[in-house]
């Protein structure tokens, strides 16, 4: 049976807040080796067009980023001029819709900056878009996103509504959260002109994006539950409690590499916290022994090692992806957009993956990322439906 109730799926499981970039960087980042970059020898061998690298700052707002960016992407896909769409305008929309499914939750899931690419499909869909040059969420003076400070605020404020101290929610604490939203990121224009025409959100999105938030498709892989059908998406940051196409480990990178091959780039949720994902030296694999390594006892000479030469990768199964998810060694930890395939000098194939960490790595601001890491950590992917091969499209529920 397809329906939950939100109060069963509350008892379910309970959400935690997303960790804000600065200590997931922390948390990811081997030490830089010189070598690494001498050892990998990739070459591209497709390589989609898309916006510049940017930066989240300070804030748990990658789902936003990889989205936005994917979403420029398919504009250019669509003959269209690129720009850079604000992810602020998303996350705040966000922070709005998820603070009313807080409050009716009574507190029962998790309150951050985390999210899902299909937040921002739903927010396109709901609210429209706007350009990043008419909203980008600094104020002050400020220069890169940091939303420590503001997303305490909220909460604290939403914990002491769902308390409701005075046995019934008085609706005024929704402007609260307005007022407070647009302290920290400014207020979002109901008008505003572009390329000498006034637009609003939805407009823009009508006119210039012209992008149809039903043309996309969301996938994961989990052998818990049925193959070609839905199921909840059982990851803290899914607080929208969507449903989502499972499908088995290896089509995933099937559908990304017909993807791909037609032109399509493909938004992609994954965990980051192993050993073997490094973002300084712009590479993430799957050793033989991953299973064998422990993140927080590896010394610095062995983390290092990772990435001095080409190494023999795991074959990753099924079985083994499970375990990941359900002993939490895998968690639905950062969102990036795979813009691309390429080759090391071995002949094994990579995904070309451009983060929003700006350009601060051995490939400003790009990965190289194996299969094998794709099948064994990913937890969501979006694309365009085109961007799918006809006989998935056939096997799933509609």
């Amino acid at each position: 049976m397809k329906k939950i109730t939100l109060s069963i799926i509350a008892g379910m499981f309970v959400f935690s807040a997303a960790m804000a970039q600065d200590n997931l960087v922390k948390a990811t980042s081997n030490t830089k080796v010189d070598t690494a970059k001498k050892a990998y020898r990739f070459t591209e061998v497709i390589n989609i067009d898309r916006t510049s690298v940017e930066n989240q700052g300070s804030s748990g707002t990658c789902w936003s980023y990889a989205t936005g960016s994917f979403l420029e992407s398919e504009m250019i896909k669509a003959g269209r001029k690129p720009i850079h769409l604000s992810k602020i305008f998303h996350a705040r929309k966000q922070y709005e819709d998820k603070s009313d499914v807080y409050v009716r939750m009574g507190g029962n899931i998790g309150w951050g900056d985390g999210g899902e690419a299909h937040d921002v499909i739903n927010s396109y869909r709901k609210y429209g878009t706007v350009p990043q040059e008419v909203y980008s969420g600094l104020t002050g003076g400020a220069t890169r996103n940091n939303f420590g400070e503001m997303q305490a605020v909220l909460e604290g404020m939403l914990k002491g509504v769902t308390a409701n101290k005075n046995g019934s929610i008085n609706p005024v604490w929704k402007s609260l959260v307005t007022t407070t939203l647009d302290a920290y990121l400014g207020k979002v224009p109901e008008n505003f002109t572009y390329n000498g025409k006034n637009y609003t959100p939805k407009s823009f999105a009508k006119e210039v994006v012209g992008l149809n938030p039903d043309d996309y498709i969301e996938f994961m892989s989990q052998t818990n539950t049925p193959y070609w059908e839905k199921a909840m998406m059982m990851v803290p940051d899914n607080w929208s409690f969507e449903w989502v196409n499972n499908i088995p480990m290896n089509e995933m990178t099937n559908i990304i590499d017909y993807a791909l091959k037609q032109g399509y780039t493909v938004t992609w949720a994954t965990d980051v916290s192993e050993p073997y994902f490094s973002w300084p030296n712009g590479v993430a694999y799957v050793p033989e022994n991953a299973l064998s390594l422990d993140a927080k006892r590896m010394k610095k000479e062995e983390r290092d090692a990772l990435f001095t030469e080409v190494k023999k990768e795991m074959v990753v199964t099924p079985e083994l992806r499970q375990v990941g998810l359900d002993n939490q060694t895998t968690t639905d930890d950062h969102g990036m957009h795979i813009v691309g395939l390429s080759k090391d000098q071995n002949g094994k194939e990579y995904y070309i993956v451009k983060n929003s960490w700006g350009e601060d790595n051995d490939y400003k601001g790009y990965l190289n990322v194996s299969k094998a890491y794709v099948q064994l950590k990913t937890t969501g992917i979006l694309l365009n439906k085109k961007g799918v091969p006809a006989a998935v499209m056939s096997k799933i529920q509609k």
